[in-house]
């Protein structure tokens, strides 16, 4: 697909996009007129790569742990650091807690319907 289609797909900018492309968290090739091309399965990467960043971490560290969010994995950590492991810690604490937050006020949403649809003819 070209980059215009992965952007609509994804909801993310072209430029974005490129950057991704740069800093080598996705790959395209290129076809016979120059024009990039991407793979489908290039969709979820993007918004898996959208979804780290939204976390707060870095497109270094989002490099380094993407083999493990595919399948075969293919994990490489020549760099890791002890900095790089404490802030990967962090940020699954904090998403840990973000989760049950979340789950807790859908449960609470959830309630609240319930209880409504009971008293709604």
């Amino acid at each position: 697909m070209r980059i215009g289609e992965l952007a609509e797909r994804t909801g993310t900018s072209r430029r974005l996009l490129r950057y991704y492309e740069e800093r080598g968290l996705v790959v395209s090739t290129r076809s016979a007129n120059g024009y990039r091309d991407y793979d489908a399965n290039l969709v979820d990467r993007v918004v898996q790569i959208r979804g780290l960043l939204d976390a707060g971490l870095p497109t270094r560290i989002i490099k380094q742990i993407l083999p493990c969010l595919d399948k075969p994995r293919a994990i490489h950590f020549p760099d890791a650091t002890p900095e790089m492991l404490a802030t990967l810690e962090r940020e699954r604490d904090r998403m840990t807690e973000r989760v049950r937050f979340l789950t807790r006020n859908r449960d609470a949403i959830s309630e609240y319907l319930d209880a409504v649809r009971t008293y709604v003819p």
